[in-house]
C-alpha cells in the first residue's frame, strides 16, 4: 500500500523559514518524480516543486529561489526548504507522485 506522509508545517512569521518532509511508503520515491502541491483556502491546487529520480528539479515561478525541493534516498523522503516565507503562501501543502498518489497534506500559516 503507498502511502505519503506530509510533516513540518506549522505557523510561522513572514519572512521566516519552514522543512516539510514528504515520507513514502509502498514505493521507491529515490526513482519518481515527486512533486509538492500547495492549495490556499478557496484556491485551485497548484504545483510548486518537483524532482526527477535523476535529481533534476523545477519549480513555479512564484518560489524559486525561496524553496528548494531535495530528497534523501536512504529515508525514502522528499523536503521542501522554504525560506523568505510570505503570508500569501498560506495554504495545505501536498506531496504527490504518479499515477496519483497523495497525501494528506499539511498546513503552512504564515503571519503577518
Amino acid at each position: 500500500q503507498v502511502q505519503l506522509v506530509e510533516s513540518g508545517g506549522g505557523l510561522v512569521q513572514a519572512g521566516g523559514s519552514l522543512r516539510l518532509s514528504c515520507a513514502a511508503s509502498g514505493i521507491d520515491s529515490s526513482i519518481r518524480t515527486m512533486r509538492w502541491f500547495r492549495q490556499a483556502p478557496g484556491k485551485q491546487r497548484e504545483f510548486l516543486a518537483g524532482i526527477t529520480g535523476g535529481g533534476d528539479t523545477n519549480y513555479v515561478d512564484s518560489v524559486k529561489g525561496r524553496f528548494t525541493i531535495s530528497r534523501d534516498n536512504a529515508k525514502n523522503t522528499v523536503y521542501l526548504q522554504m525560506n523568505s516565507l510570505k503570508p500569501e503562501d498560506t495554504a495545505v501543502y501536498y506531496c504527490n507522485t504518479l499515477p496519483n498518489y497523495w497525501g494528506k497534506g499539511t498546513l503552512v500559516t504564515v503571519s503577518s
